[in-house]
């Protein structure tokens, strides 16, 4: 696996040493509330193991742990009432994609219209 560092604020809080908000927790999937939420229902997903980004958790864990991460995002998805109206599922790669937190990590954001993708964005025009 790639340089995971231990004392990351995801790895504090799935290790109870930071606390959090906890909506959802297995044996291998945690989810929290957002502190600083971008949508009326910000909620952040994120496998227990060791994996400092999505493309290291896709090609390092096993896959039914990756196929119950996924289907535990649609459940929530579905618990908050997101599955209607739509919802955004963000996933930051490294520094160009903006990754904060070096442990892979999903928001799901919804209850409201999340507009263009990136702001700026003329595709759609």
């Amino acid at each position: 696996m790639a340089n995971y560092n231990k004392n990351n604020i995801f790895a504090k809080i799935i290790s109870n040493e930071a606390e959090a908000k906890k909506l959802y927790e297995d044996e291998h999937v945690l989810a929290i509330a957002d502190l600083f939420p971008q949508a009326p229902t910000h909620i952040l997903i994120m496998p227990k193991g060791e994996y400092t980004s999505v493309h290291d958790f896709s090609t390092n864990a096993p896959p039914e742990v990756i196929s119950h991460f996924f289907k535990t995002i649609i459940q929530l998805a579905e618990r908050f009432d997101l599955h209607n109206s739509g919802y955004r599922l963000i996933m930051n790669h490294g520094a160009d994609g903006m990754q904060t937190v070096p442990h892979f990590h999903v928001h799901l954001l919804g209850k409201k219209n999340l507009g263009p993708l990136i702001v700026g964005d003329n595709y759609h025009k």
